[in-house]
């Protein structure tokens, strides 16, 4: 006996995910507010969209537990809307379907851990510049503690992306001990570990992120005896609210390459992407961290 298609949808996850969020408006209120767009005037306005749809689409948001509703002005009474756990849960969904399109939709098909001039991704970052990153983001660091990405004690943070420092099941050392980061992307690190001294005489913090585990970043980081934290956006956080290139190795989502320079009031001065010549993105990055005189606040 054929089960009909209402009985079956209610035990399908993907039906019952399309029914929250699969609406096209549901999908990008979810981006911006992943931005940091928490409020419904800047939200109208990132999205163009007509005050009407954009209530209706907060309120099914906020009833299914995606979204919470927090006050932050009494007189007259407003909201904001951020994202819940559920919410947060979501995230990678949004990553995946940029994944996908920047693929499929917006480029040839091809599957490249590295940005190419022209593509829709390179462009994506170079529209960064003078876009803040959203306060509140606290990402795990390899020394333990909770990092704000932006260093806003500094002249400027260099904050650096790259897809993995190792792969599972690298070769080990001679004497026989697992070294991690002996294969993978760890030349960045070692630059950026070389020409820290330069970095710090200037009053410039670095940063690094990848997508990978803070356990993984923390092995990799005391082989390499780092001066700087790595940062893990495993949970994405940081790579939907700037809308990061990413590409997919095995089932694993990996950052692309690239630099931003942050000013301390948190608002992206410059972006570096592709990279294709790390030691000269790097003394580059130092030059573009300098060259503003600003003192932070």
């Amino acid at each position: 006996m054929a089960v009909s298609r209402r009985v079956a949808d209610d035990a399908c996850g993907i039906a019952q995910a399309a029914a929250v969020v699969g609406d096209w408006w549901s999908l990008l209120v979810l981006r911006e507010i992943a931005r940091g767009h928490v409020r419904f005037d800047r939200l109208a306005g990132e999205l163009g969209v007509s005050r009407k749809i954009l209530s209706e689409r907060l309120r099914t948001l906020t009833d299914h537990g995606v979204l919470e509703r927090r006050p932050y002005q009494d007189r007259p009474p407003r909201y904001e809307y951020v994202l819940t756990e559920r919410g947060y849960g979501l995230v990678p969904v949004l990553v995946s379907l940029q994944d996908w399109a920047d693929r499929w939709l917006l480029g040839d098909g091809t599957l490249t851990g590295a940005g190419h001039d022209g593509g829709a991704d390179t462009r994506r970052v170079a529209a960064l510049v003078g876009e803040p990153v959203p306060a509140g983001l606290r990402l795990p660091g390899t020394d333990g503690r909770a990092h704000d990405p932006v260093a806003t004690d500094a002249r400027a943070t260099v904050l650096f992306a790259y897809p993995a420092t190792g792969v599972p099941g690298a070769p080990a050392d001679p004497a026989g001990r697992q070294v991690p980061g002996s294969a993978g992307c760890t030349l960045e690190n070692r630059r950026f570990r070389a020409a820290w001294p330069r970095f710090r005489a200037a009053g410039v913090a670095v940063h690094g992120v990848s997508t990978q585990t803070a356990g993984e970043q923390a092995a990799f980081a005391r082989a390499e005896d780092l001066p700087f934290p790595l940062l893990s956006d495993a949970r994405l956080r940081l790579t939907a609210a700037l809308r990061l290139p990413t590409f997919r190795a095995g089932q694993d989502l990996r950052i692309k390459r690239l630099i931003l320079v942050i000013g301390p009031d948190r608002t992206v001065r410059h972006t570096l992407f592709p990279v294709t010549d790390i030691p000269a993105a790097v003394t580059e990055a130092l030059a573009l961290a300098t060259a503003d005189h600003r003192e932070p606040a």
